[in-house]
C-alpha cells in the first residue's frame, strides 16, 4: 500500500533482507564438503546433504542462478531435469553470497572462506592503505595479491593432501591475480572451447584416484549483461552450456560426482528513470560520498571523513523503500559478509552498504559508463541473484 503523501517512507528493515547461508549451504562450503570427503585434512563438510565421492568435478556456469534454470526448461532440458538432484537430492538450491558477484563468488568457491575472510568483498572496493577504488574482478589498480587475500585455497590444501586436483579454464585467466589467490593449486589447463573444456575435465578427473577439478564458462553471464536474461542471445547461451553439461556428465569416470553450479543469477533492469538511478546526476545521493564502489544492485559508499552519518541517513531516506540500506557495521552484524569480517577487510567495506530489493539499480553514468549500459545485472541479497544450483551426477 502506498504511503500517503503526507506521510515519511518507512525503509526497509535490515532484518528482512534474505543472510546467504554461510556454513551450511552456500558457495563457500562447496569445496570444503568435498575436499574433507576426500580426506583433506583441517577442512569440514558443512553441506550435510552431499554423500563424499573419490572424484569430484565443479563444473561452474557464470551468471546461471536456480531461477534461471527453473524458468527455461526448454532452452536447458538436461539442467532442467537435474533440479531433483539438486543439494544431494533435497531439490534445493544453495546460496552465492555477498555481494551475488562474480570476483567475491570464485574467491569464495575457491578458499572455501566467506567475503568477511577472503577480502574480496565486492566488485569495487576502496583500498584502506592508498584510499583508492580497486577492482577485483580486473585488479586495477594492482595490490599485491597474496596481501590482499593470504589464506591457502581449497585445491592447495587437497594438492598438499595427494589429491589430483586441476582447473581447467579460459587460457586468458591462467595469470590472473583472481585465479593466484582464488583458484589455484596444482594444474591449470587452458582450452579455449567449451567442448575441450568438458573433455580435459573428464581426463582430468580419471587421471587421479581422488580427483578434484574445476571447470568454468562464462559467455551465459555475458550475454546476460549486454542483452539481458529475457534475450535470444541469452537463451542461445543458454542451450550451449546445456549441451556442455551433458557432454561432460557423460564422460564421467567410475566413483566420479559432477556438482554444476553458479556464481550468481541475474535480473533484467528497464532503462527507465524510475529503474536506473544514476548517482553522477543526483547531487544530493552524492553529498558527502567520497568514493562509490561495488555495483548497481551492491553499493559500497564511501563517506567524507566526518559525514559518515549523514550519508547514511540521506541514503535511507532516498533509496530505503527500494534497497536494504546499512552502516558498515549493521550490513557486518547482520552477517551479509559472513560470521565475522577480518581486520584487513574491515575498512574495504562501505561506510554504507545498499543492497538492491527492488528492480532497481544506481548507476554512475559519468565514471561506470559500460556497466550503466548493461542490461542484465546482479549483486544483491534477492532470490533470483542469490539462489544457485547444485545439480549432481554421479558415476
Amino acid at each position: 500500500m502506498a504511503q500517503p503523501a503526507w506521510q515519511d517512507p518507512v525503509p526497509l528493515a535490515l532484518d528482512t533482507a534474505p543472510v546467504p547461508a554461510y556454513g551450511s549451504g552456500s558457495l563457500a562450503d562447496l569445496l570444503p564438503t568435498l575436499a574433507a570427503g576426500q580426506g583433506v585434512e583441517g577442512l569440514t563438510a558443512t553441506i550435510p546433504e552431499l554423500t563424499p565421492a573419490d572424484r569430484n568435478c565443479v563444473f561452474l556456469i557464470d551468471g546461471l542462478g536456480w531461477e534461471q534454470i527453473k524458468a527455461h526448461p526448454d532452452e536447458a532440458p538436461f539442467l532442467h531435469s537435474l533440479l531433483p538432484t539438486s543439494r544431494g537430492g533435497t531439490g534445493r538450491p544453495i546460496t552465492a553470497g555477498f555481494p551475488s558477484t562474480t570476483a567475491t563468488s570464485l574467491a569464495s568457491v575457491g578458499t572455501g572462506l566467506p567475503p568477511g575472510a577472503h577480502g574480496l568483498p565486492g566488485y569495487t572496493v576502496r583500498n584502506p592503505e592508498t584510499g583508492e577504488l580497486m577492482n577485483q574482478l580486473r585488479w586495477r589498480p594492482w595490490s599485491e595479491p597474496k596481501v590482499w587475500q593470504p589464506y591457502p585455497t581449497v585445491f592447495q590444501l587437497a594438492d598438499a593432501a595427494g589429491v589430483r586436483t586441476a582447473q581447467v579454464s579460459s587460457p586468458d585467466f591462467e595469470h590472473t591475480p583472481l585465479t593466484k589467490i582464488g583458484l589455484s593449486g596444482g594444474s591449470f589447463l587452458g582450452r579455449l572451447s567449451g567442448e575441450d573444456r568438458m573433455d580435459t575435465a573428464a581426463q582430468r578427473l580419471a587421471a587421479g584416484d581422488r580427483s578434484l577439478v574445476y571447470t568454468y564458462y562464462s559467455e551465459v553471464d555475458g550475454k546476460g549483461h549486454r542483452f539481458g536474461v529475457d534475450s535470444d542471445a541469452w537463451r542461445g547461451q543458454l542451450m550451449y552450456v546445456d549441451g556442455l553439461a551433458q557432454r561432460l556428465a557423460g564422460q564421467l569416470p567410475p566413483r566420479s560426482a559432477l556438482y554444476i553450479t553458479a556464481d550468481h543469477g541475474m535480473i533484467d533492469i528497464p532503462f527507465d528513470e524510475h529503474s536506473r538511478i544514476d548517482f553522477d546526476e543526483d547531487w544530493e545521493l552524492r553529498a558527502g560520498v567520497a568514493l562509490l564502489g561495488g555495483e548497481g544492485r551492491a553499493r559500497h559508499v564511501y563517506a567524507v571523513p566526518g559525514a559518515q552519518g549523514d550519508v547514511l541517513a540521506v541514503w535511507r531516506e532516498v533509496l530505503g523503500e527500494q534497497f536494504w540500506v546499512a552502516s558498515r557495521d549493521e550490513a557486518i552484524a547482520a552477517g551479509w559478509f559472513g560470521p565475522a569480517v577480518d581486520e584487513r577487510v574491515y575498512g574495504r567495506i562501505g561506510d554504507v552498504v545498499a543492497a538492491a530489493h527492488d528492480v532497481v539499480v544506481i548507476t554512475a553514468s559519468v565514471n561506470e559508463p559500460h556497466e550503466s549500459a548493461m542490461v542484465g545485472m546482479h549483486g544483491s541479497l534477492t532470490p533470483v541473484e542469490q539462489l544457485v544450483p547444485l545439480l549432481e551426477v554421479r558415476s
